[in-house]
């Protein structure tokens, strides 16, 4: 059963004019459905952009994560659970493995060059936890994090997801980006991924004067959530 939708205002109420929405068949799917949408002004209808695409999931699910949605009952996200964050999260920035390509050019975002200096920080303990820093001007202090420069293109393209970000919450959860998958129906550790063509054009369209935002969410939990937020109907078949 979904959990009951707290009576707070929408999480998107009068501030994005982009949407990514995923959502997924059940808390424990592993892969879903994305469906970008637009509207003209903060209070206007939204209106699909593209086709809905499939994406891969965290290989344990969704559990509740740390953005711009009112607390709520349920599994949240830890580090390390395998989960992908379930909610509503801004998307602050782009990355990729080029300094000059026509991404970085055009990016409506912030860009972020990988290097072999700039990691992600994963370590609860690091005062950088859930932090993208450049290690060649930071004094290191964690114990793990990931490298942003990566051998396969799994990092070629991204987004990042603000989930429990402003302060960031030592364990809840970090390095949480759209980037691209291994393969089709091939789980993350936790990110939300798809064809590299696919996060190419949704990196080509997100534009920070739109504040746009990620909706991840399962079908029940949307269907529950979609008239009190001010959600797009989502018709999506899940498969």
């Amino acid at each position: 059963m979904p959990s009951s939708p707290p009576a707070f205002s929408s999480p998107i109420a009068g501030m994005s004019r982009q949407l990514v929405v995923v959502v997924a068949p059940h808390w424990d799917s592993t892969v879903a459905r994305l469906q970008r949408f637009a509207r003209a002004g903060s209070d206007g209808d939204w209106q699909p952009v593209g086709p809905a695409i499939a994406v891969s999931l965290g290989r344990a699910g969704l559990a509740w994560g740390r953005g711009l949605h009112p607390a709520v009952d349920g599994r949240g996200k830890r580090e390390g659970d395998g989960c992908a964050p379930a909610g509503v999260f801004a998307i602050t920035a782009l990355f990729g493995d080029a300094l000059d390509s026509p991404l970085a050019r055009a990016a409506r975002l912030p860009y972020l060059a990988a290097t072999l200096e700039l990691k992600a920080i994963d370590d609860p303990a690091s005062a950088h936890y859930n932090r993208i820093v450049d290690q060649s001007v930071v004094v290191p202090d964690w114990a793990s994090c990931e490298d942003m420069l990566r051998p396969d293109e799994r990092y070629a393209i991204g987004a990042v997801v603000a989930h429990n970000a402003e302060p960031p919450v030592p364990g809840a959860g970090s390095c949480i980006f759209l980037h691209v998958w291994a393969g089709p129906g091939v789980p993350t550790a936790g990110c939300t991924a798809m064809a590299l063509a696919d996060m190419s054009e949704i990196a080509g369209w997100l534009d920070a004067s739109a504040a746009p935002l990620l909706v991840q969410l399962p079908l029940a939990e949307y269907a529950a959530r979609r008239a009190a937020w001010g959600l797009p109907n989502c018709s999506m078949p899940m498969r």
